[in-house]
């Protein structure tokens, strides 16, 4: 059975473990992980300990398989992560489509994100459920000593209210 929730205080490192094997996977055409993976480790206990409370989990019976993070509680999706081996099964459809539900329900008419540009998979998926890009953008990463391109993509989820003829603005 699948369940969507928000997540849990106590299941932060579960959570953060799954981030660390989708990020690893993700950051492959990147290259030179092997030594930020302690790094992106405590980045990703920090946050689920500390943000938990604006993440929601896709679970699949009663064990989490993915995690997406609205930081904010805007419209920008700030972490997407589905664990690697449970890929292709559809929980990221499920899980981006309860995310951008939760988006609407707040009053906010599109959805953001942002990867880098070499993350093929993730921008093939999104793309795939109506994403488009926005933006691309070269910056330094220290930790790679290096600069890597990023790219943001958006979605329109609701129509804009805009006034019609006779209306007030």
């Amino acid at each position: 059975m699948i369940t969507i929730r928000k997540a849990r205080q106590e299941e932060a490192e579960i959570l953060a473990e799954i981030g660390v094997r989708a990020w690893q996977k993700a950051m492959i055409p990147v290259g030179e992980t092997l030594d930020m993976v302690g790094n992106a480790r405590n980045a990703f206990l920090r946050f689920t300990r500390e943000g938990w409370i604006t993440i929601t989990v896709i679970e699949k019976s009663g064990q989490p398989v993915g995690w997406a993070a609205r930081e904010d509680l805007d419209e920008a999706i700030t972490d997407f992560w589905i664990d690697p081996e449970r890929e292709g099964h559809g929980f990221g459809a499920e899980l981006l489509a309860a995310v951008e539900s939760e988006i609407v329900d707040k009053g906010f008419s599109k959805a953001s994100l942002q990867t880098h540009a070499m993350n093929s998979q993730a921008l093939r998926f999104f793309e795939k459920h109506g994403y488009s890009v926005n933006w691309l953008t070269v910056t330094y990463n220290p930790k790679l000593d290096r600069d890597v391109q990023s790219v943001g993509l958006s979605k329109q989820l609701a129509q804009q209210e805009t006034p019609g003829y006779g209306q007030e603005f």
